[in-house]
């Protein structure tokens, strides 16, 4: 199987990025995990800030579960995805069976984050957007998607998701094979014809 990672800021546009990928390549045998369904059942209390949950802090992932299932993944499995509410921050008992596959994509703020992880990738992506545009669209997705009033979201910009990129994500960036600006769609083409290609190799092993 071959692993392809995709890691970025909030709002940096990871998972239309993937999806420009799919849109050109066999869905069939090219499964995506997002990683924020791999937030914790609950925010962890020890990294409130101003009492609020940090979801922004690598922390408040599940990493053992995320690891355990890309493992299996990799040897061929299937596994049960959990599934996230955004709008209680609460894991749902809902799961989605993913694989098995012969391209996995990861996308995520942190898919370059854990070591184990980055380990298993074959091919691992940044996009790099400037802060204004990744606010500008945060800003839209989480009034539009996620139930939240434009004094939540600037808070909470400011509190957690601006310090902890500067912390935690942004250093992740060194880390990438190859690092795509706020253009994709050349980005998204050349990387569709690089799972294509991958996927004649496999079907010819």
């Amino acid at each position: 199987m071959y692993m392809i990672g995709i890691a970025g800021g909030s709002g940096s546009g990871k998972t239309t990025f993937t999806e420009k990928v799919l849109a050109q390549v066999n869905p069939s045998k090219v499964a995506v995990l997002h990683q924020d369904s791999y937030y914790m059942p609950r925010p962890p209390a020890d990294l409130k800030i101003n009492d609020e949950p940090n979801f922004d802090h690598p922390g408040a992932f599940d990493w053992e579960l995320l690891r355990s299932q890309l493992r299996d993944l990799k040897a061929g499995k299937s596994v049960e995805c959990p599934t996230y509410d955004y709008t209680v921050s609460e894991r749902m008992t809902k799961t989605v069976t993913v694989g098995p596959c012969e391209i996995l994509i990861v996308e995520g703020i942190f898919a370059l984050w854990d070591e184990e992880i980055r380990d298993l990738f074959d091919l691992k992506f940044y996009l790099h957007v400037e802060s204004d545009i990744r606010f500008i669209r945060r800003l839209f997705r989480d009034l539009k998607d996620r139930a939240r009033t434009l004094e939540e979201i600037i808070r909470q910009y400011y509190d957690t998701v601006r310090p902890m990129h500067q912390l935690y994500l942004e250093p992740t960036r060194q880390y990438a094979d190859i690092i795509v600006g706020e253009e994709t769609d050349k980005a998204a083409s050349i990387l569709a014809a690089t799972v294509k290609q991958k996927l004649l190799e496999l079907d010819h092993e």
